[in-house]
């Protein structure tokens, strides 16, 4: 069994949009401003508490640190849950790469219903640089 290449397509598009969105920050999130952000589309969910996007964007400011990995994961399994919920996928994985300093990699692994894995990890897409 393979996966077809519209099927991969739309997760890896599905993907790449929660990821990249930003969600909202939650009322207990530091934030740098007033500024929440969040898209604008979550203000009149069809399904209550539905959120589209990620609250990576929160760490854009902070200093890498094994704490800062750990909630990057945190907020990209908390972004893919939706995948899960709505049965596209039956497991998620987020594996994450410090590479120095300043640059962390995030990578996604899919487990599909029928127990395929879709690795998604385009060049390039999920690298964040922080400002330290």
């Amino acid at each position: 069994m393979f996966i077809s290449q519209n099927l991969h397509a739309a997760l890896t598009r599905s993907v790449l949009i929660s990821l990249f969105t930003w969600r909202r920050a939650a009322d207990d999130d530091a934030v740098d401003d007033e500024e929440r952000f969040g898209w604008w589309g979550d203000t009149f969910p069809t399904v209550a508490d539905d959120r589209i996007g990620s609250r990576l964007w929160l760490l854009r400011r902070v200093k890498l640190t094994r704490q800062t990995q750990l909630d990057a994961e945190f907020y990209a399994r908390e972004a893919l849950q939706w995948l899960i919920d709505d049965g596209h996928c039956r497991a998620i994985d987020v594996i994450s790469e410090r590479l120095d300093a300043q640059r962390l990699n995030l990578r996604t692994v899919l487990t599909l219903a029928d127990g395929q894995r879709l690795d998604i990890n385009p060049d390039n897409s999920w690298q964040v640089t922080y400002a330290v």
